[in-house]
């Protein structure tokens, strides 16, 4: 496995590859990895000759009292697990690599990109959308694969793509989650005993809006106000959203018809873990 942390490095890698006619899959990740982002890794490797994993926590797409700094980095345990399943080449850049003292250039989606998270999170999907522009950039990748557990990103990266005519297939794989329902997070390391005990509150709150769905219920308030009251019987629990929204457009649903996205974010203790269930 290769490791670099330049980017004419990975570029010449690349080229070199690219010109046996071989198949690049790209993940891009912030490390501290877990099962989920393994998922990715596992895919990339049977659809692709040649498997590219990113690890950048990256400063543009936090606000300014968001946990950039104490944010997980686990490079060598990252490094381990990316050996184990057969990674070809970890990039892994500086911050300096990537955003230059004269950096001025900025990607961003203005659709998608301000409901759900984007409400709350102003300018994140911005720096998404400007680091993964980069890092497609550099390692030019076939295939690029992302969570469904992040479905706004996702949605927000294939509308980008489709915009920019990156010419890049990009791959949604469904959310991995722990036996008791907890979608696999990085942010799930902050929680105590307590709190990760609590923070299932979040697949059962799905789990009811799928069940009242499923029974026949389509106005959404209905199913939002019973989310919250479930979610709300956690003392450590503040809710930041509840949405039921369409899977394309991400804007909210009033009457249930068709196929639903049931989105949320709920802090636990200090932590904001995210979730959601297509319906």
């Amino acid at each position: 496995m290769i490791i670099s942390r330049n980017i004419k490095n990975v570029v010449n890698i690349i080229k070199k590859v690219k010109s046996k006619k071989k198949i690049v899959g790209f993940v891009p990740t912030m490390g501290a990895l877990h099962k989920g982002h393994l998922s990715l890794v596992k895919t990339a490797k049977k659809d692709c000759d040649f498997v590219v994993v990113s690890i950048f926590v990256n400063p543009t797409q936090f606000g300014p009292k968001e946990d950039y700094k104490k944010y997980p980095r686990t490079f060598k345990k990252d490094k381990k697990l990316l050996e184990r399943e057969g990674v070809d080449l970890v990039f892994y850049p500086t911050v300096k690599t990537m955003y230059p003292k004269d950096f001025s250039t900025y990607v961003q989606e203005v659709f998608l990109s301000n409901v759900l998270c984007g409400d709350s999170r102003p300018g994140h999907f911005k720096g998404v959308c400007t680091v993964v522009s980069k890092l497609f950039n550099i390692v030019k990748p076939d295939i690029a694969y992302f969570g469904q557990k992040d479905y706004q990103q996702a949605q927000i990266i294939k509308r980008m793509v489709a915009d920019l005519n990156f010419g890049i297939k990009v791959k949604v794989l469904p959310i991995i989650r722990e036996p008791d329902g907890l979608a696999f997070s990085s942010r799930n390391m902050y929680l105590d005993k307590i709190e990760r005990k609590q923070a299932t509150i979040l697949f059962k709150a799905l789990t009811l809006a799928k069940q009242l769905i499923k029974g026949g219920i389509k106005d959404s308030n209905i199913i939002i106000k019973k989310m919250k009251k479930l979610i709300l019987s956690q003392d450590f629990a503040k809710i930041d959203y509840i949405k039921i929204v369409d899977p394309k457009t991400l804007r909210d649903v009033e009457k249930i018809e068709k196929k639903v996205v049931v989105a949320l974010a709920v802090f636990i203790g200090k932590t904001r873990l995210i979730d959601n269930i297509i319906v």
